[in-house]
């Protein structure tokens, strides 16, 4: 048996910008999904969803991972089992961690000897396979942890403040969000391109404050960039009453992070301001899960 696990991810910017190839900055974050991988006579696919053999509604990546792996070896039989504390739909990068892992995980059990950026570029393919479309931030930061700027793929200096995130419990789905954007992009090119492109801007503008760890300014570049998630169509009233509670509460900034429509905000905060907030969004009803920026991307477990 091999067990590997993938971590999930926020985005300290550039969320839907990215997708049309403008900039993102993306932080790997300490939750991570597990994938243990076995022989089996039969093809058989376990998580808190169900058990399935190839199955595409209810088990889509890892049903596309499987597929995909037979360009690599063969696969007769295997078993999969899933243990996740991502919550599915949520903006940190359940899809993609669950990918990468299993890609992992069936290239160890079965020789493949895939490298990280392999791992990496397949993941990409399978999510947008599943999605219709996707940038390659998610399984890249998942593959590699730390903090990285897409597409260019540039690993920048590790946070070492606390990081909140609030969790609405309404599910998301990256895939009509994007479309959803896309639409509104084709209506109103000449209002919601530039908009695309401010996003993507202010990624760049933050990879120095990044690395200088200036919160002070990061805070400020992330408020406007949750500002400009709202007007493409992808906040609700849940996510923005706990983004509001967060900031009233200490943190340096809080936003939507990943597709939006629901799903997660996320807060930057030092370690006194964190419980505080964490208490405030759950005063709101929400889920608050206190984490930090991890440098470890997918890997092998004992």
């Amino acid at each position: 048996m091999i067990t590997c696990s993938a971590p999930g991810k926020i985005y300290l910017f550039g969320e839907h910008a990215v997708v049309y190839g403008h900039s993102a900055i993306c932080c790997a974050i300490d939750i991570r999904t597990r994938v243990q991988a076995e022989i089996c006579d039969s093809i058989i696919i376990e998580s808190v969803l169900g058990r399935t053999g190839i199955d595409h509604d209810i088990h889509p990546y890892v049903s596309r991972v499987i597929e995909k792996m037979q360009d690599y070896t063969r696969i007769r039989g295997v078993k999969i089992k899933v243990d996740s504390r991502l919550p599915v739909g949520s903006g940190l990068g359940s899809s993609a961690a669950v990918t990468v892992a299993a890609i992992q995980a069936l290239s160890h059990l079965f020789g493949c000897n895939l490298q990280l950026e392999e791992i990496a570029t397949i993941g990409h393919e399978i999510e947008k396979e599943v999605q219709g479309n996707a940038s390659p931030t998610d399984t890249y930061v998942s593959t590699m942890g730390g903090i990285a700027m897409i597409p260019q793929r540039r690993k920048l200096q590790a946070l070492d403040c606390t990081i909140v995130v609030g969790n609405t419990g309404r599910f998301s789905s990256t895939r009509e969000l994007v479309a959803s954007v896309a639409r509104l992009k084709r209506e109103f090119p000449n209002v919601i391109d530039p908009i695309l492109a401010d996003i993507g801007t202010m990624s760049q503008i933050a990879e120095e404050y990044v690395s200088k760890k200036d919160y002070a300014t990061i805070g400020k570049l992330m408020n406007v960039n949750h500002g400009l998630l709202d007007a493409i169509g992808v906040g609700s009233a849940e996510l923005s009453a706990l983004v509001y509670a967060a900031r009233n509460n200490g943190a340096f900034a809080a936003k939507i992070t990943g597709a939006g429509g629901g799903g997660c905000m996320v807060a930057l905060a030092d370690e006194p301001n964190a419980q505080l907030i964490a208490k405030a969004i759950r005063d709101l009803g929400a889920e608050s899960i206190i984490t930090k920026n991890t440098h470890e991307g997918v890997r092998r477990e004992p």
